[in-house]
C-alpha cells in the first residue's frame, strides 16, 4: 500500500462546495473556495521565496483560516512550513526563524510584540493584517490550483518541541508523517463529510496539526477553528459549528470541567474527544459530563514511541507496551524488571521519527544503539501495563535513588481541593530534595499538618518520595501546549513569591 501524502488528502477538496472552513469570527469558506486561496498563498510566496535556498516559511498565526490555507499551500506547492511559537520574544525567537532557514514569516500581531529584532534582517517579515499584504496577495488571485508530485518522505513542515527542558528542536515532519495519522484517526473514529473537526489547539504544533487538521483532511470533512483555546467558548462553540470531533493535548479537559455545570452539558453534538496527557480523573469526568468518547494516547512530536490504551487499561496507566517498546536501565541500558523506572525506548527503530533539522547531534543521541531513546521515563506492571514517570530532565536524586516525578504528582492529585500538581528537584547538599508546586482553588487555604497528615495516610508514596516542600501557586508556568515549565520552578526553589511550606516527613531521612 502506498503512503499517504498531504497532497493525496487535499486534492478530493479542490471540488468539494457542500463543507469546508469555519472561524470563530463567523467567516467561513468551501473546500473549493479554500484550495482556491491556497492556490494564490502559494503563488505569492513562491514569487518570493530564492529557489536556491530551502522554501521554508515561518508562520506566526493564531488558528485562523490563513493558518489551514497555508498548509494546504504547502501541500499543493512543496512548500514547507515551520510553525513557530508566538509566545516566544526577541532573540528566542530569532534564534527559531534562524535555526529553521525560514526565508518569510508571516505573522498576524502586531510585530512590536514579538520583541525587538525578533527577526534577522534579512528575513522578509509580512503582517497579514497590513493593506500591503493584502494588496500583494490580490495581485495574486486566481492563480491556478496545480498539485506537486509529493512524496511521502517529503518534507512538509517543521515542528517545534515545546522546549520546557532545553532549546526547542525542529522536528522534520513528512508527508508520510502528517497525513498517516490523519488517515489512521479518521478510519479510527469514523469521520466522513458529515463530520466538523474543531481544532483549538495551536496549529503550530503536532497534535493539533496530526490529530486535528490532518485528520478533517483525511475525512473529507469540515473544519472549525478557534483561534486560541477559550474554556468558555468550548461547548458553545461545539454546539454553534456542530462539531464531532475535538483534539487536545494537556490540561484542556480540566480548565472545561472548571467551568460551570449546567444541566444540559451533555446536549451537544461533540462523539469524539481525542489527545494525549489528560489528567487520569478528568477522562472520566469529561465523558460522563459531557456524553461523549474520551480516547487517550500517549506519543510525542517525534512520533517515535506511541501507547494506547485499551478498555481493561487501570487507572493512570498508559497501556499495554506494545512488543516494539521496552523501560530500560538509563546507566545499564538492560530492560528494567516490573515496577522500577527507566527510560521508553522503540527497539525497532525510529518509528515515525524523521529526524530532527540541523541538529545531527541531537538526532544521534535519540537513536543511540540503533533504538529511539523518547527521553521519557516509564514503569511497567506485572501485567504489562505501563505509567508514565515523568522526563528524563525531571530526574531527581534522593539519598542515591533515581526518582521519576509524575508518580509523585498522581498522589498529590489526590489530596481534596487541589486542582494541578508540579513535581521537581531542587539541589540538596548530596543529590535533591523532592519539592511539589500545587494549585489550590482561589478560597482555599493550604493547612500543613492536613497536608501531611494525607500524605502519612498513602501507601503508595515511598519515604524517598515525600515532598520536602510545598509552593502553593496560583498558577503554574506553562508553554504553549499547556506543558509545565519545571526548570522554572526548579530555579526558583525555595526563592518564590509564593508562599512556601515545609513538609516534616513520617520518616526521618537517612543521613548515611
Amino acid at each position: 500500500m502506498t503512503a499517504p501524502t498531504v497532497t493525496g488528502l487535499l486534492a478530493p477538496l479542490a471540488e468539494v462546495d457542500d463543507r469546508g472552513v469555519h472561524a470563530d469570527d463567523g467567516s467561513y469558506a468551501t473546500w473549493r473556495e479554500h484550495v482556491a486561496r491556497a492556490a494564490d498563498l502559494a503563488a505569492l510566496l513562491r514569487a518570493r521565496l530564492d529557489p536556491r535556498l530551502p522554501p521554508h516559511v515561518g508562520v506566526l498565526l493564531g488558528n485562523t483560516p490563513l493558518f489551514s490555507a497555508l498548509l494546504v499551500a504547502a501541500g499543493l506547492s512543496g512548500l514547507v512550513l515551520v510553525g513557530l511559537n508566538p509566545t516566544r520574544r526577541g532573540p528566542a525567537l530569532r534564534r527559531d526563524i534562524s535555526h529553521a532557514d525560514c526565508q518569510v514569516v508571516l505573522a498576524d500581531e502586531p510585530l512590536h510584540t514579538y520583541g525587538a529584532d525578533f527577526a534577522p534582517p534579512d528575513i522578509g517579515v509580512c503582517d497579514v493584517n497590513s493593506p500591503a499584504w493584502t494588496t500583494e496577495l490580490e495581485s495574486f488571485g486566481s492563480s491556478p490550483i496545480t498539485f506537486a508530485d509529493s512524496a511521502s518522505d517529503d518534507l512538509f513542515m517543521l515542528i517545534f518541541t515545546s522546549g520546557t527542558s532545553g532549546e526547542p528542536k525542529a522536528v522534520r515532519c513528512t508527508h508520510e508523517k502528517v497525513a498517516g495519522p490523519g488517515v489512521m484517526l479518521a478510519q479510527r473514529f469514523g469521520l466522513g463529510p458529515t463530520d466538523t473537526c474543531y481544532l483549538s489547539m495551536p496549529l503550530f504544533h503536532s497534535n493539533a496539526i496530526m490529530a486535528g487538521w490532518a485528520p478533517a483532511a483525511a475525512a473529507g470533512a469540515s473544519i472549525a477553528l478557534r483561534r486560541r483555546f477559550s474554556a468558555s467558548q468550548f461547548l458553545p462553540d461545539v454546539r454553534r459549528f456542530h462539531a464531532t470531533y475535538a483534539n487536545y493535548v494537556g490540561k484542556p479537559m480540566s480548565y472545561i470541567l472548571a467551568t460551570p455545570e449546567r444541566p444540559d452539558d451533555a446536549d451537544n453534538p461533540l462523539r469524539i474527544m481525542y489527545g494525549n496527557e489528560g489528567a487520569p480523573r478528568d477522562l472520566e469526568r469529561f465523558a460522563r459530563r459531557f456524553d461523549v468518547t474520551v480516547v487517550d494516547g500517549f506519543g510525542s512530536t517525534e512520533g517515535g514511541v506511541s501507547i494506547g490504551r485499551t478498555p481493561d487499561t487501570p487507572e493512570g496507566s498508559l497501556g499495554p507496551l506494545p512488543d516494539d517498546l521496552d523501560i530500560l536501565d538509563v546507566q545499564t541500558g538492560q530492560p528494567c524488571p516490573p515496577g522500577v523506572v527507566g527510560e521508553l525506548v522503540n527497539r525497532a527503530g525510529p518509528g515515525q521519527f524523521r529526524g530532527y533539522y540541523r541538529d545531527t547531534d541531537a538526532e544521534a543521541q535519540r537513536m543511540t544503539g540503533g533504538m529511539y531513546h523518547s527521553g521519557d521515563l516509564a514503569y511497567r506492571d506485572e501485567a504489562g501495563y505501563v505509567y508514565f514517570a515523568g522526563r528524563l530532565g525531571d530526574w531527581m536524586r534522593v539519598d542515591g535513588e533515581n526518582l521519576g516525578t509524575a508518580p509523585i504528582e498522581r498522589i498529590l492529585m489526590r489530596y481534596p481541593g487541589v486542582t494541578e500538581a508540579a513535581v521537581y528537584g531542587i539541589p540538596d547538599v548530596v543529590g535533591d530534595r523532592v519539592m511539589a508546586a500545587l494549585v489550590l482553588p482561589g478560597d482555599s487555604a493550604f493547612d500543613p499538618a492536613a497536608f501531611r497528615e494525607f500524605l502519612t495516610a498513602q501507601t503508595d508514596l515511598g519515604p524517598k518520595q515525600w515532598p520536602s516542600f510545598v509552593r502553593v501557586a496560583t498558577t503554574l508556568p506553562r508553554t504553549e501546549t499547556f506543558k509545565v515549565i519545571k526548570r522554572q520552578l526548579a530555579a526558583q526553589a525555595l526563592d518564590c513569591d509564593d508562599p512556601v511550606f515545609e513538609i516534616p516527613p513520617a520518616i526521618p531521612r537517612s543521613t548515611a
